[in-house]
């Protein structure tokens, strides 16, 4: 998904059109990053860095730092609120325009995405109740449909660099601002809801579970 997202033509598309840089901030956020919480592969990402770097960033994550401030990110409510705040603040037309047209920018535009990302999913899959992932899943699905929807909806351009190429598309401006606002309003939200369904799932089933037991000691 990453290399989809980041060293394919989409990412090249997505320096163009705006369309097509939602879509590859979506695959970041909503895809690779829970799948990469499922797999949890860090441990076999440091096989493949030399001898004493391997050492030295095992040392790191033991430390007492680390795992300090790697359990303040992870409490389910921080990673919300820290996702959302990612999310919200790079869409600042300024911000978001300025990605487009500074490297560094848009180096950290995508960082950011990816490490919030991959807190929220962490805390939601390790350290969180089903139902209570469910829940803050659901606030993240409303917060990011309405500022799609802000976008979509939107009477006017509001991000002029960003949407500058989109007549060699086919699309003016502000249809590749609504279109792209589409794809966080509908498509992302999709994949949201049906993470919510499915955590929401795992609830019932484990309360199910965990009650059935209870009435049958108590059948006469």
């Amino acid at each position: 998904m990453l290399a989809i997202a980041l060293v394919s033509p989409l990412h090249w598309l997505g320096e163009r059109l705006f369309t097509a840089h939602m879509i590859e901030h979506e695959i970041v956020m909503a895809l690779a990053a829970p799948l990469i919480a499922v797999a949890r592969p860090l441990g076999a990402f440091l096989w493949a860095l030399p001898k004493s770097t391997r050492i030295a960033l095992q040392h790191i994550f033991k430390g007492r730092a680390f795992s300090t401030l790697w359990r303040v990110l992870t409490v389910p409510l921080n990673a919300t609120i820290l996702h959302g705040i990612a999310i919200w603040i790079w869409h600042a037309p300024v911000l978001f325009d300025a990605a487009v047209t500074h490297v560094a920018v848009h180096r950290l535009q995508h960082l950011s995405f990816l490490g919030t990302a991959l807190l929220f999913w962490w805390a939601l899959i390790r350290r969180c109740d089903y139902g209570a992932a469910a829940g803050h899943l659901f606030v993240t699905m409303l917060h990011t449909s309405v500022l799609g929807a802000l976008m979509a909806l939107a009477p006017r351009v509001l991000y002029h660099a960003q949407t500058s190429e989109a007549p060699q598309w086919g699309l003016s401006p502000l249809e590749d601002q609504q279109l792209a606002g589409v794809v966080m309003w509908v498509p992302a939200g999709t994949v949201y809801a049906g993470a919510v369904l499915a955590f929401a799932a795992l609830w019932i089933r484990r309360s199910s579970q965990t009650v059935a037991p209870a009435f049958r000691g108590q059948e006469p």
